[in-house]
């Protein structure tokens, strides 16, 4: 097999790697890096499980190899919180109960902190908006009501800033 060295940084930790030429993103990730946050769902890119951000921008880690985030930004799901808090959001769906097994949280999560910070100008007081930014993300448990009630909790007139 073909190998290759790749310098990623990851929620802004730099690392250098030898991976395999066909090893995709969220293997990278989980098993060279031990970021386990990140959830392999259909790999397809279809359920969103696997949502991260790459140089601010949420994308499935199932559908991109590591080679090809050679000298880019990551950001996953372990950044959020820092010193054992919790940011906003994810407070927001535990205090609304918008997980249930959580298999699907942490892409969730990643798409919602990112349509967040780079879109302020979404309407969260209105559903539909609320439930066509979730849209790419399967949830089996929770029937999204309480994921949709977290996220119109936000609606505070500020500018979401991530944390």
């Amino acid at each position: 097999m073909s190998q290759h060295t790749i310098e990623v940084t990851v929620n802004g930790e730099k690392f250098e790697r030898t991976v395999e030429s066909r090893t995709l993103l969220i293997d990278f990730l989980r098993e060279d890096l031990g970021l386990t946050g990140t959830h392999a769902g259909c790999e397809h890119g279809v359920c969103g499980a696997c949502t991260i951000q790459l140089d601010g921008e949420a994308i499935r880690s199932c559908t991109m190899l590591a080679v090809q985030a050679n000298g880019h930004s990551i950001r996953t799901v372990e950044a959020l919180s820092e010193g054992g808090r919790l940011s906003r959001l994810q407070q927001s769906l535990k205090d609304h109960h918008g997980l249930q097994c959580g298999f699907c949280t942490s892409g969730l999560l990643m798409t919602l902190d990112y349509a967040l910070r780079e879109h302020s100008k979404l309407d969260l007081t209105d559903e539909s908006e609320v439930r066509a930014l979730i849209s790419g993300n399967l949830c089996r448990c929770t029937g999204y009501q309480n994921i949709v009630n977290a996220v119109m909790s936000l609606a505070d007139g500020n500018n979401f800033e991530g944390e």
